[in-house]
């Protein structure tokens, strides 16, 4: 499927068309202004200009992704609700044309990627990450029930695991690159065999708040939190810390977690399965570069998971 970073001008005019037609069934009149932004990996994504103000529509070529889409206006109205500034979405649909789409609210600033006041937005990206990870959900993973029916189904955590998150199989694929030592092996094993023991409650987990994702003004001040297409309903804060960690050194960490509100002897109780979590994510992107037979990036990957740049402990 063609995106927009492959797509040519033939399909992305062909979109643009229909980012007017869905402007026009929302707001009764059209834009004069549609602008393509080759910035999404999924999506046709355009820019407008309205005389109701500035928007960004998203429309998919895939016809599953209205589940998607709906589940990220769930999931951003009721950060809204709590506190936890997102873009505002305005409507989510497949009626106005034959695909997916989505009309949200512009947010105005730039990603806080550079900003000079890297850490205090950490430390509020923490806070808000604590609101996101209050909000109750049902059910395990990408697909999730959001319903209050006590009734339906839902996968446990233990199913997650061995279904859904396949464990198992990343660390087969670490351990067939070579990415891990066994010993690392036994100790991942070991982890997430006890995490399967536990009984969570779920809970949304944001999946991706990076300083890339997030809007701020000259000030600092977060405008928004965006993408939210990996959205879960997980182990929090875990799974949330997992991912928003990654990035960053320990100053940086310490102001998120500050912003979050847990305190060293927490950290250090849940940071085993952080550290699982973090290290197994990576085995979708080693089995791609040993099936590229890239050997120097991936004695990269092994010097990065061996634990070598952990300065701090031996």
């Amino acid at each position: 499927m063609k995106t927009e970073n492959s797509a040519s001008a033939r399909v992305v005019n062909k979109f643009k068309k229909l980012a007017q037609v869905v402007i026009r069934h929302h707001f009764g009149t059209s834009a004069p202004r549609i602008a393509f932004k080759a910035s999404g990996l999924t999506n046709f994504v355009f820019a407008v200009k309205h005389a109701e103000g500035d928007f960004i529509v998203r429309i998919s070529p895939d016809a599953g992704r209205i589940n998607s889409f709906i589940k990220e206006q769930w999931a951003e109205t009721a950060a809204r609700k709590a506190g936890v500034p997102a873009p505002e979405i305005l409507e989510v649909g497949s009626e106005a044309i034959p695909h997916p789409y989505m009309i949200s609210r512009t947010v105005s600033g730039g990603d806080a990627t550079h900003h000079p006041q890297r850490l205090e937005i950490l430390r509020e990206m923490g806070r808000y990450a604590a609101l996101i990870n209050s909000i109750q959900t049902n059910g395990f993973g990408q697909t999730f029930d959001w319903s209050s029916n006590q009734l339906s189904r839902n996968e446990t955590f233990k199913e997650y695991l061995q279904k859904e998150y396949c464990f198992e199989k990343k660390l087969k694929i670490l351990e067939k690159n070579r990415a891990v030592s066994s010993l690392q092996i036994k100790k991942l094993r070991k982890i997430f065999t006890e995490a399967m023991r536990m009984t969570p409650k779920p809970a949304l987990n944001h999946g991706d708040i990076r300083l890339k994702n997030v809007i701020v003004g000259k000030n600092g001040k977060i405008n928004a939190i965006i993408d939210w297409e990996g959205c879960t309903s997980n182990i929090a804060p875990q799974w949330e810390l997992s991912l928003a960690l990654h990035d960053h050194g320990i100053d940086g960490m310490q102001h998120f977690l500050k912003g979050y509100g847990i305190n060293h002897v927490k950290f250090k109780e849940i940071a085993p399965l952080i550290k699982a979590f973090n290290i197994t994510n990576y085995a979708a992107a080693i089995e791609g570069i040993a099936d590229a037979k890239d050997s120097e990036r991936l004695e990269q990957y092994r010097t990065r998971l061996s634990g070598a740049f952990d300065l701090y402990s031996l």
